[in-house]
């Protein structure tokens, strides 16, 4: 008896993976770039620190929110859709059959296979099938807000977290290199990593976040080192 055969594809990992390494981005970027410019700037050990946590609260809040507004948006719509086909589905079964063996015939199946595969599909779960073949909507992929917002608040804070920490324990002399370089190499981490678990180039995946969060604390630093000179 041979053993079952068993795939794993890496593109099911696309949606968690995107939400992820969006938010953990997020937070180490936005917070390493405020710790960088309020330093800039001249302020204190202690002002940095209160700068750089305020912005790990406001910024893990504010992902959250935005996350559960834009899902529930997208919960909403695929629930409009899916009231508009169960309504279709009562006024007129024989025309949905006729669409779902097209969507199969447009697939690749023959028209009578295709009326086959409707037709039994249809006698299983005939909202699920449309929802499925035509709508695109699965159980596995439908909107779920707070899941979402809390995955991103989380993602964003244990992000923000790795620049925190280390301008907590980085001499004040010293705090700007010391929690850039530090940041870097997180990000050229987190960089990696995602490309690693979505099989992509490891090193292209790296380079970009690298490049775009340097760019993004350079240019915070000088705006507060301008506006250090200013006041």
């Amino acid at each position: 008896m041979h053993a079952g055969h068993r795939e794993h594809h890496l593109s099911g990992r696309t949606a968690w993976l995107r939400a992820a390494v969006l938010g953990a981005n997020d937070g180490l970027v936005s917070t390493a770039s405020l710790i960088v410019g309020v330093a800039a700037a001249h302020g204190s050990h202690s002002n940095i620190l209160v700068a750089g946590a305020a912005g790990l609260v406001a910024g893990a809040m504010s992902m959250a929110t935005g996350e559960y507004v834009s899902v529930h948006s997208q919960k909403d719509s695929e629930q409009a859709a899916l009231d508009q086909e169960r309504m279709e589905l009562q006024a007129n079964a024989a025309a949905e059959h006729k669409e779902l063996a097209a969507i199969y015939v447009r697939r690749g199946l023959e028209p009578a296979l295709a009326k086959q595969v409707a037709e039994q599909l249809m006698a299983h779960d005939a909202l699920g099938a449309h929802a499925r073949d035509e709508l695109g909507i699965t159980a596995t992929q439908s909107a779920r807000p707070l899941l979402a917002a809390l995955a991103s608040a989380a993602s964003f804070t244990v992000g923000a977290m790795l620049p925190m920490a280390v301008a907590m324990l980085s001499p004040y002399p010293h705090l700007i290199p010391i929690v850039s370089a530090a940041s870097l190499l997180f990000l050229a981490l987190l960089g990696a990593l995602a490309a690693r678990a979505g099989g992509a180039p490891v090193l292209a995946g790296a380079w970009r976040v690298t490049f775009w969060g340097a760019l993004a604390m350079g240019i915070t630093a000088g705006i507060g080192s301008a506006l250090g000179v200013v006041a």
